[in-house]
């Protein structure tokens, strides 16, 4: 930078600063600098570090990574460690969390945009706690590379995907560490992959029925004996083609009985977007035979306990009657059956519930083709009963 370096760092030079190197405070910035470096995918990568000397020894603070942390936020760290050092504690050890607590951390994080009343809490838990706990009581700054590998080895191979889901929470974990200043670098990145190698594997697909068969699954459920909830459920799943949590958390505050439509909330969708289910002549039968039992309050499709059925119960109505195929199988039956129908691809993914994945699709999109989708799962409907 030459003479374009500072004598102090500003916000306007933080942010523009394109050349890598060690940029220091000055010296009022009690030992703070910004490390600039290049990443190997060319982007830089600024950080904050505060070198610092505790019972006579010199040691580097990381201090977070630039912009989640500030150069007023970074200089408020600075001065409290110098403050810790003036009181004879030392900074670089303080509350630093275990790879466990900081897990906690980053799930009320990102909680905010998780699905109200969704489990991917429980997941992200029972995953790392499953498969990496040996890094439970392991504190973030003293995770490494190493340990990361020993976790991810033996699975990468054979579990691809639940391999990848673990790498991408624990670099999570690990990024939240970086911001926070417990740490500089992330032993779950790019590296891994590196020293592994490629884990790709064909994608695996639900077990559906071909559609021509769906007719047929229906009425062995029918005549099972099973409980009223469970097939009920699966009969309304089948005929909206919606998906089983969406079925199963319900509530009849979601149906609008005059327009003979489903609306499902946004907190309840995969998409994170309301959508509008139009509901065919036999899916209001359905609903008609559930409010006989719950009377139209609460849940439409509630368990014998009267709360919401388990995730598990309508995959096991299925393999008791051996009908060879899962719940989310049934929408795959419904795209198969619109492909060879004739129904334009954006009504079918609509009826679905996708999102439009072309952004100047998406922007020029202004209706959820209501009316065009009624036909087609009144339609469906007639075909399937």
């Amino acid at each position: 930078m030459g003479s374009n370096r500072p004598k102090t760092l500003s916000a306007a030079f933080v942010r523009t600063v394109n050349q890598p190197g060690r940029y220091g405070d000055g010296r009022g910035g009690h030992g703070l600098s910004l490390l600039v470096t290049r990443r190997t995918n060319g982007r830089l990568s600024k950080r904050w570090a505060q070198r610092v000397r505790f019972d006579g020894r010199e040691t580097n603070l990381g201090l977070g990574v630039y912009p989640v942390v500030t150069l007023s936020e970074a200089r408020q760290k600075a001065l409290g460690n110098r403050r810790s050092i003036e009181q004879g504690r030392n900074p670089k050890t303080p509350t630093i969390p275990t790879f466990s607590e900081a897990t906690e951390r980053v799930i009320i994080l990102h909680s905010a945009k998780w699905k109200t009343g969704g489990r991917s809490a429980d997941i992200w838990r029972s995953t790392l706690s499953r498969f990496a706990g040996s890094l439970s009581d392991i504190r973030v700054d003293r995770v490494t590379t190493a340990q990361v590998l020993s976790v991810l080895g033996p699975m990468w191979h054979v579990k691809a995907e639940t391999a990848r889901k673990v790498r991408q929470r624990i670099s999570a974990v690990m990024r939240w560490a970086i911001a926070q200043g417990y740490r500089e670098d992330n032993p779950a990145d790019e590296r891994v992959v590196a020293a592994l190698g490629r884990n790709s594997r064909p994608p695996v697909h639900y077990r559906a029925l071909h559609h021509t068969q769906v007719r047929d699954a229906i009425a062995t459920v029918e005549a099972s004996g099973g409980y009223w909830a469970a097939r009920g459920a699966l009969r309304f799943l089948v005929l909206t083609a919606a998906r089983s949590g969406e079925v199963r958390d319900a509530t009849w505050e979601e149906i609008d009985t005059d327009q003979q439509t489903w609306c499902i909330p946004a907190g309840r969708t995969k998409t994170g977007r309301p959508h509008r289910v139009p509901l065919s002549g036999a899916a209001v039968a359905v609903l008609d035979e559930s409010r006989t039992h719950t009377g139209g309050e609460g849940l439409i499709f509630p368990s014998v306990r009267g709360k919401v059925q388990s995730s598990d119960g309508l995959a096991k109505l299925l393999k008791e009657n051996r009908i060879e195929c899962v719940p989310h199988g049934f929408r795959s039956s419904f795209r198969n059956w619109c492909a060879e129908t004739g129904v334009s691809r954006e009504v079918a993914e609509r009826a679905l519930g996708h999102a439009i994945r072309n952004r100047a699709e998406a922007a020029y999109s202004r209706t959820d083709l209501l009316q065009s989708r009624r036909q087609v799962m009144q339609q469906w409907a007639e075909y399937i009963t």
